[in-house]
């Protein structure tokens, strides 16, 4: 069957996101130890790490929300030491635009220009990157998050609100990804086809069952594979 649309992952596929998750702790901990020292001299930056993971694990009804997750944890540092309210849009700011700062591979870019010219994107992340501010909201037909549709990857339920936004059926959509089980495993249980970006060339996990339709270096294979089977279908 021809691929008709595609949901496209984002951090790890388009870009490295742990730089830029690194980055914006640095310039969060740098805020703080010019505006609020107290804070920053009980939480630097591995405390800090800490706690959101403390928060993550209690919260599992957040598991979806990454920004609230962040959100509590800086709640909770400023109570902490006392401190009852906590300035959220202004630490929220210095943090989040420091986690929009990406680099794109250098193949991204190139392949996604080449790939949303053809055929309809739907962005799905369970992440909270921003589009717009990244500077390449205009190649996607939608944007789909973990956030605003309630369940993440590999829940089938994020996958399907994306076909629905696309208006194709599931074996008409390419799922193009990074992560093996959240990416490829989570898209094939919900019936769309599957294309594994495997930058790392890393054998498939046999444990994860079937493989991926397509297994490819980078997006640029990607765009090569979609234009080779459009004409093949032509």
């Amino acid at each position: 069957m021809r691929i008709l649309a595609l949901t496209l992952d984002l951090d790890d596929t388009l870009w490295p996101v742990l730089p830029a998750l690194e980055c914006a702790d640095r310039e969060l901990d740098a805020y703080l130890r010019a505006h609020h020292p107290e804070v920053a001299a009980r939480w630097p930056i591995p405390a800090m790490r800490q706690l959101r993971a403390e928060v993550a694990a209690e919260r599992l009804d957040l598991a979806h929300d990454f920004t609230t997750q962040r959100h509590l944890t800086m709640q909770r540092a400023f109570a902490a030491c006392g401190l009852a309210e906590a300035p959220i849009e202004a630490l929220w700011e210095v943090y989040y635009t420091a986690r929009n700062r990406v680099e794109l591979y250098a193949d991204a870019l190139p392949a996604l220009q080449r790939i949303t010219a053809r055929w309809p994107v739907a962005s799905l992340t369970n992440g909270n990157a921003d589009l717009q501010r990244i500077g390449i909201h205009t190649h996607f037909h939608c944007h789909v998050c973990a956030r605003d549709t309630g369940v993440g990857k590999p829940d089938a339920r994020i996958f399907h609100a994306a076909v629905q936004r696309l208006g194709a059926t599931p074996a008409q959509i390419l799922h193009v990804g990074d992560d093996p089980l959240l990416d490829v495993c989570g898209a094939r249980d919900a019936g769309l086809r599957t294309a594994w970006i495997n930058r790392a060339r890393a054998p498939w996990p046999d444990a994860l069952g079937a493989p991926p339709d397509l297994d490819l270096p980078d997006l640029g294979a990607l765009a090569d594979w979609l234009e080779r089977s459009e004409g093949d279908a032509a």
